[in-house]
């Protein structure tokens, strides 16, 4: 573990950094004590909008969301009460809270869905699945995605078909929104349970409100206790010293600004599941704009491929290891970041808002995420003809950027040895990530072909994550967009589209969002998903002869 058994851990609050202080030591001047002579620890505390800009005021209730979230837990021991024959929670929708409730349902072991894509198939399944005994959460800051909005319309009309009354079919659903937003005027006509949102809190940052306390006490997790964990962590943020949230924030900001602007997120086995998927959501969105932001990879395992580099921040993470314990890995992360999984939550938070603060960028400003669903919905509206494939082989349809190699593999070695000195490959499937679940098998194995960070997501999740930092963030970026054709189709109730069609809008919609970035995309359609993957998988194998 060489340095970092050297450097002194930093613990406080339940949660230990180690390694940050020598990452913030390695820069021409400390990040860390220039934070602490413009005395950000408390103003952040103290909420000064000033650190950021004018999209701050009023977003930075997420430094006590944890105490509000604790006036809410009446309401939802109520709520769980008197749902309690609803053992089925879907959280509907992708977008900021639904991977946050994903990390705490593993983490605890709690049953719970988070249906966050509009693949037919994956949809279908989820309304098949013990129909009578589901809750729909539906959670937005000001109103709803298209996304939610049609997987909303779609539960409504399976329950009416299940032989469900419309009265019936409110109690269940629960809306997670802010007062007098469409969302709740939605809620109104559906009769469904309303539970307020907490207005100065959206995105990535709502991690401990009731966007995700509210599906994960449904699911029957003691949210108290993610509370209680934030709150001795809060208690932390102001000081100059003992303050681990400090110390990785300034470390992320040093990297940020030195050349090593890539964050490996490595799972270190200590029990915090998924943990990396929210983090790199929080950091691209927060930081990914102006042409600037911190580049987030989340890796399989300490096994991957091309972990740690000059140009790469590698940071473990864990909640099992006491303070002066490091994890047994394969490979020696920069940073070690161990603890209970509410003080993760907030340490996370508060770093990321002090990297922002050192780049220049709002962290609460994202303003290309909604601009992905304009792109969709002029998609759907204008219905443009298909494009023609650049080549057929078997199973894939090749659509190669003009003057590229054609042919799969030829256009596959091309995308890579395209890869510009600081530039990264990123993979965005449109399919099912069950039954298509081989898809992300594809990053580990790009990822060993190129020095270059190599990312993977599905879509449309990735619109609330790494979706900012693409169109935002630096325009080094190649892409590799993967669909699939839809054999069984599933209407949208009171649209005229249906999801495999609004699937294929989404990835029409990302692909003209990228087009004006004059930067490399090249679209794989499997027209067999099956039989395709297997073959894309053989074809980046065999790149490697």
């Amino acid at each position: 573990m060489g340095d970092l058994l050297a450097a002194p851990v930093e613990a406080a609050g339940g949660l230990a950094v180690h390694g940050a202080r020598a990452v913030d030591a390695g820069a021409p001047a400390s990040t860390r004590q220039a934070f602490v002579d413009a005395d950000v620890p408390r103003r952040l505390v103290a909420r000064d909008p000033t650190l950021w800009g004018p999209h701050a005021v009023g977003r930075l209730g997420w430094l006590d969301a944890h105490r509000r979230g604790r006036e809410l837990l009446p309401q939802l021991a109520e709520l769980s009460a008197e749902l309690a024959d609803l053992d089925h929670v879907v959280l509907a929708g992708p977008g900021g809270p639904s991977l946050a409730t994903q990390v705490v349902a593993r983490t605890t072991g709690r049953a719970l869905t988070v249906l966050d894509t509009t693949d037919p198939g994956r949809v279908r399944a989820t309304l098949a699945d013990r129909l009578v005994r589901t809750v729909v959460v539906l959670a937005g800051a000001s109103g709803s995605t298209l996304a939610a909005d049609c997987l909303r319309r779609a539960y409504r009309q399976a329950f009416l078909d299940s032989g469900m009354a419309e009265s019936e079919v409110g109690r269940h659903f629960v809306v997670v929104t802010d007062p007098g937003s469409p969302l709740a005027a939605v809620a109104a006509e559906l009769g469904a349970i309303t539970v307020p949102a907490d207005p100065e809190v959206d995105g990535g940052f709502a991690a401990l409100t009731a966007y995700a306390l509210v599906p994960c006490a449904l699911a029957g997790v003691a949210v108290a206790d993610l509370l209680d964990q934030a709150e001795e962590f809060a208690a932390t943020l102001d000081g100059a010293d003992a303050n681990p949230g400090l110390a990785l924030g300034a470390a992320l900001a040093t990297a940020a600004t030195t050349g090593r602007d890539t964050v490996v997120l490595v799972d270190d086995g200590t029990g915090v599941e998924g943990l990396g998927d929210w983090v790199g959501q929080l950091l691209a969105e927060s930081t990914g704009k102006d042409g600037l932001g911190l580049l987030p990879v989340v890796v399989e395992s300490p096994d991957s491929p091309r972990l740690t580099g000059p140009d790469r921040l590698t940071v473990s993470y864990g909640g099992a290891l006491a303070a002066g314990d490091l994890p047994a890995l394969g490979v020696t992360p920069d940073i070690a970041v161990n603890g209970p999984l509410g003080a993760h939550f907030l340490a996370w938070q508060y770093a990321t808002a002090l990297a922002a603060d050192v780049l220049g960028v709002d962290p609460f400003d994202r303003p290309d995420v909604t601009a992905a669903d304009e792109h969709t919905a002029a998609v759907l509206a204008h219905r443009p003809p298909a494009p023609t494939p650049s080549s057929v082989e078997s199973t894939i349809e090749v659509y190669a950027p003009a003057g590229t190699p054609a042919d799969l593999t030829g256009a596959l070695r091309h995308l890579l040895s395209g890869l510009d000195d600081g530039g990264y490959l990123a993979v965005t499937a449109y399919l099912d990530q069950h039954a298509d679940a081989d898809a992300a098998r594809l990053r580990p194995l790009l990822a060993q072909l190129t020095a270059r960070p190599v990312t993977f997501d599905w879509g449309p999740r990735h619109r609330h994550a790494a979706g900012q930092y693409h169109n935002g963030g630096p325009r080094l970026g190649s892409f590799l967009q993967i669909t699939g054709t839809v054999d069984v189709d599933l209407p949208v109730p009171g649209e005229p589209y249906s999801f495999g069609e609004l699937q294929a809008a989404q990835a029409a919609g990302d692909r003209q969002a990228l087009a004006g970035h004059e930067r490399p995309l090249l679209r794989l359609h499997l027209t067999n998903r099956s039989a395709g993957l297997a073959q894309l998988l053989d074809a980046v194998g065999s790149l490697r002869a």
